[in-house]
């Protein structure tokens, strides 16, 4: 079983997170950022974006009522242009015709990731997608990850998780899932994935197909 983050991973969501969070600064007098500077922080959800966009943090008094704007910002524009990372279509397909199932565990929220998902008419069947308001705790807790193993009739053990955060990889540590870090994925020059305890990293989704036929 292949189970996989979605933005960054899977799908490049980025062009649209950014797009929301202009929208949301020129509401409030900014100019806009270059999508290079917004990138690097599309994994992190609301909580990075807000603090590229206007330097909040979730203590903040401001925070929640941003976040609320935002996400319904968001919500007008989140499958304006997303697209499969380049090599992600192969290797579903190739882990389709192999018959291992794969599936998607994300912090993303399921009012987005649902519509996200089939916006993109995948080729190959989904196993099961589990979102981070499925579960008491999100990433980097793994009670998502258990879920879906629950859900695709899974063991951890038998499992790889794909991320391209450290918490991501964290989650699968903890779940005791091999874990492969995607270093395609929205990972700032200032990261260090090769310190984040994952058990691979691949530059490339063919790459996993090579990986997983080791095992």
């Amino acid at each position: 079983m292949i189970l996989f983050d979605l933005d960054g991973t899977l799908v490049d969501t980025a062009p649209d997170l950014g797009y929301a969070l202009n929208l949301q600064r020129e509401h409030h007098g900014l100019a806009p950022l270059s999508m290079d500077a917004i990138r690097p922080f599309a994994s992190h959800g609301s909580k990075g974006l807000l603090n590229i966009g206007f330097g909040l943090e979730p203590e903040d008094e401001a925070f929640e009522e941003m976040r609320v704007e935002y996400l319904d910002l968001y919500n007008q524009v989140f499958t304006r242009s997303p697209a499969l990372f380049d090599g992600v279509s192969d290797l579903l397909a190739a882990l389709h015709q192999s018959n291992i199932k794969w599936g998607v565990v994300t912090n993303k929220p399921r009012r987005f990731a649902a519509p996200l998902i089939e916006s993109m008419r995948l080729s190959s069947p989904i196993a099961c997608l589990v979102c981070g308001d499925d579960a008491p705790l999100p990433k980097p807790a793994p009670d998502t990850l258990f879920l879906a193993c629950q859900q695709s009739s899974a063991k951890p053990e038998d499992c790889f998780y794909v991320g391209d955060a450290q918490r991501d990889i964290d989650a699968g540590n903890a779940a005791s899932m091999k874990t492969v870090v995607a270093l395609w994925g929205y990972i700032d020059v200032s990261d260090q994935p090769m310190t984040w305890g994952a058990n691979f990293s691949i530059q490339h989704p063919s790459e996993l197909i090579t990986l997983i036929s080791q095992y």
